[in-house]
C-alpha cells in the first residue's frame, strides 16, 4: 500500500514529463498548415493587409525558363527582374516616417551617412520554391523533430529547416532553423574581402573556400541526422603576407556533445596542428578584426555563450532578391564606396523576419556583448544584424544580399557588409563579382576525407 502511495506522484510526473515531449512538436493539424496557410517551410503564405507584402506564389522552382543559365559551373546570378525599377527610396529626409519598420542598425546608418546612405525599395517577390522532397522532409522534421541538451542538439531531425512552425518559447529552435536551414550541399568559391577605411581606401584579402553541408547531402535527406554537421577548407590567397595558409575545420551537430574542430597549415613553418579554438570572436583573416568567426552569415558555430530570446514576426525592410549586386559587370570601384555600399546596385523589399537576440552570459567573454538578428521568414537565413559591445552600445551594423541560386534550388549568401559604426570603416564580404566564376554550387565534388588534417597535408606539397 506504502509503495503504491509512493508511485503516485512518479508516475505522474512520468506522465507529465511525456505530455511535455508531446507538446514539444507540432500536432497533425499544425503541420498541415505547411504548404496552405503557411508555406513549406512556414512563413505566412499570404500577403500583409496593406499590400506591401504579396501573397507567396511559388511559381518558380530552380531556372525560370526566360533565364539562360548552366548549373554548377559557377556562372555569376542572373537577375530574373531585370526590368524592376524602386517604388521609392528611403534617406537621411524621410527615414523618420520609415522608423517602425527599420533596425537600430539601418537607423544609425541614416544618422551617420545623412548624404549618402539610401536604400531603394522594390516591389515584394516571392516567387521561388523548394524541392518538393525538400518541403515534405520539412514536414516530418515538423512533427518529429526535438531540440535535446539544452538546445544544442536534436533528435528526430532528417535535414532541412528543423522547426518550421517554432514555439516561441523555445528560441534554440529558431537558432536551430538559422544554422540548419535548407542551402547548397557542396560549395567552391573564389572569394575577395574588401577592408574599407573611412577614407576609401581598401586593402584586398582573397580566400578559395570550399564545403560540404552533410544534412542536406541527397543522400541524406529524410534520414536521421547527426554526427557532423558540415566541412570546411578555407585557403588564403591574399593578403600577400598570408599567402598559402590554409584551415580545415569540422562543424558538429550536438555542440554539447562535440566541439567544432580545425587545423591551420602554415607555410612558414610548412607544418599542420590544431587550433585550439576556432570561433567565437577570434578576428577574421583580412578584416582587421571586423569581423569574428562567428559572425560569417551573423552567426555561427557553438551558441552556447549566450542567452537566446526570439520575438514574434515583424515587418521590416531587408536586402532580397539580391541579383543586380552580383552580376559580373559589377566594379569594385563602383561597388565599394567611402562608408558603405553603392546604394545603386542595392535591392530592399518589405518582409516578415523573425527577431533573434543574443545576450552575452555574465561568465563568458565575447567582442559583442548584445547581438540581434532578423530571420527572413521565407528561409530562415538571418539579413540583417546589429551588434552591441559589452557597454550595450550599437557599434556594428551588418546584412547579407541573399538570392534564390539556381544550382541548388535554396537560397545563398551573397556579399556581405559589415559596418563599423565608430569608425566608419566597412568589410566587403564574399564579393566575387570581379572574379572570373561566380560560387559553383552542388556540383557534388567533395567527399568529408578531402577536409581531413591529412588532406591539408598533401595540399600543402
Amino acid at each position: 500500500m506504502r509503495n503504491r502511495h509512493l508511485l503516485t506522484p512518479l508516475l505522474t510526473a512520468m506522465l507529465v514529463s511525456v505530455s511535455g515531449a508531446a507538446f514539444a512538436k507540432v500536432s497533425q493539424e499544425q503541420a498541415d498548415k505547411l504548404g496552405n496557410e503557411l508555406t513549406c517551410v512556414g512563413a505566412i503564405a499570404a500577403g500583409n493587409k496593406a499590400g506591401t507584402i504579396p501573397p507567396f506564389s511559388g511559381k518558380w522552382l530552380g531556372t525560370p525558363e526566360h533565364i539562360k543559365y548552366e548549373k554548377h559551373v559557377g556562372q555569376h546570378p542572373v537577375d530574373p527582374y531585370p526590368d524592376d525599377k524602386p517604388l521609392y527610396t528611403i534617406s537621411g529626409k524621410n527615414y523618420q516616417q520609415y522608423k517602425d519598420k527599420l533596425t537600430p542598425g539601418q537607423i544609425a546608418m541614416f544618422e551617420r551617412y545623412p548624404a549618402t546612405f539610401t536604400m531603394p525599395v522594390y516591389e515584394g517577390r516571392r516567387d521561388f520554391r523548394y524541392p518538393d522532397v525538400i518541403c515534405d522532409t520539412t514536414k516530418r522534421n515538423a512533427l518529429e523533430a526535438e531540440l535535446i541538451d539544452e538546445g544544442f542538439g536534436f533528435t528526430g531531425y532528417k535535414g532541412t529547416v528543423p522547426f518550421p512552425i517554432p514555439d516561441l518559447n523555445q528560441p534554440m529552435q529558431v537558432l536551430a532553423n538559422h544554422n540548419f536551414p535548407y542551402r547548397p550541399y557542396t560549395y567552391a568559391t573564389l572569394r575577395d574581402i574588401a577592408d574599407v577605411s573611412s577614407s576609401g581606401k581598401i586593402s584586398w584579402g582573397r580566400a578559395n573556400n570550399t564545403g560540404l553541408n552533410v544534412p542536406n547531402h541527397p543522400e541524406h535527406i529524410g534520414k536521421p541526422a547527426g554526427g557532423v554537421m558540415a566541412y570546411g577548407l578555407t585557403a588564403t590567397l591574399l593578403p600577400t603576407r598570408n599567402k598559402g595558409s590554409a584551415t580545415v575545420s569540422t562543424e558538429p551537430m550536438n555542440f554539447a556533445r562535440d566541439k567544432r574542430l580545425a587545423w591551420n597549415y602554415n607555410p612558414g613553418t610548412r607544418r599542420v596542428r590544431q587550433l585550439p579554438e576556432y570561433g567565437f570572436d577570434t578576428p577574421m583573416a583580412g578584416t582587421s578584426g571586423k569581423l569574428t568567426i562567428d559572425s560569417d552569415r551573423l552567426m555561427n558555430g557553438s551558441p552556447e555563450r549566450y542567452d537566446w530570446t526570439v520575438q514574434d514576426r515583424r515587418e521590416i525592410f531587408i536586402p532580397a532578391n539580391a541579383y543586380k549586386i552580383h552580376l559580373q559587370d559589377v566594379s569594385y570601384d563602383a561597388l565599394l564606396t567611402v562608408n558603405h555600399a553603392n546604394p545603386e546596385f542595392m535591392r530592399y523589399e518589405l518582409r516578415r523576419v523573425w527577431v533573434l537576440e543574443g545576450k552575452l552570459k555574465d561568465e563568458y567573454r565575447h567582442k559583442y556583448g548584445r547581438r540581434t538578428m532578423y530571420l527572413d521568414e521565407d528561409n530562415w537565413h538571418a539579413v540583417i544584424g546589429d551588434f552591441y559591445d559589452t557597454r550595450d552600445e550599437l557599434v556594428q551594423h551588418a546584412l547579407i544580399n541573399y538570392y534564390y541560386a539556381y544550382d541548388a534550388d535554396s537560397y545563398e549568401a551573397g556579399t556581405s557588409f559589415y559596418h563599423d559604426l565608430k569608425t566608419g570603416s566597412y568589410i566587403g564580404y564574399n564579393l566575387f563579382q570581379e572574379r572570373k566564376k561566380g560560387p559553383v554550387l552542388n556540383k557534388g565534388d567533395f567527399r568529408a576525407n578531402q577536409f581531413t588534417p591529412a588532406a591539408l597535408r598533401r595540399m600543402s606539397h
